[in-house]
């Protein structure tokens, strides 16, 4: 018959030892970290951001030819300030980056002689601009932009084809692709992109 204290004795459980996780599983664990992010940034690329190349200047200094920015087409909720990417039927194979001035039934003045862009008779305080607008097209001033359509220049006022211009004109809200929200590339330049522009002064 067994005593009672070598029962207990028996049945205390032994130490084992830890074994150490090897190099294996670092990997392994490694190589879920990796295949998490990337699906997540797939995901993001898909469906709610899409990369694109910036060509040309008529944005200078905001983004400059070859940087690529992140655009989101999801809630296409388009303010003044915007920078968005357009295609118009005319010009598939040259989608357009430029900044949206004025919306739908805004009144939009651009005096070229005290270079003041004005949306409904106020001035826009625009610190994103590389120099003042001084340049003119065939498109005359003061206009009311009409609904469903919007007004865009480029942030190198003296160096972009934009609503000035009957070429381009007024933008169909249909032709906007979506609103570039960060500048992805080059990566020692990344940035959320300034939004609207501050009305006054």
């Amino acid at each position: 018959m067994r005593r009672v204290d070598e029962f207990y004795i028996d049945n205390i459980p032994r130490e084992t030892k830890k074994k150490k996780p090897g190099a294996w599983a670092f990997f392994y664990d490694w190589l879920d970290s990796v295949l998490g992010a990337v699906i997540i940034i797939f995901i993001l690329f898909t469906f709610v951001f899409r990369p694109v190349g910036v060509e040309g200047e008529s944005m200078l200094d905001t983004l400059k030819d070859g940087d690529w920015v992140a655009v989101s087409g999801i809630t296409l909720q388009v303010k003044r300030g915007d920078i968005v990417v357009i295609t118009q039927p005319n010009r598939m194979h040259e989608p357009l980056i430029k900044r949206v001035i004025a919306l739908g039934g805004d009144r939009l003045d651009i005096d070229f002689v005290n270079h003041e862009v004005s949306v409904n008779g106020e001035i826009l305080d625009e610190k994103y601009i590389r120099q003042p607008t001084s340049r003119s097209f065939d498109v005359k001033f003061p206009l009311t932009v009409p609904e469903g359509f919007v007004f865009v220049m480029g942030d190198n006022r003296n160096n972009s084809l934009d609503s000035r211009s009957s070429e381009i004109g007024f933008i169909d809200e249909r032709y906007i692709l979506g609103v570039a929200k960060v500048r992805l590339f080059p990566f020692d330049d990344f940035a959320l992109l300034a939004q609207s522009p501050r009305i006054g002064g």
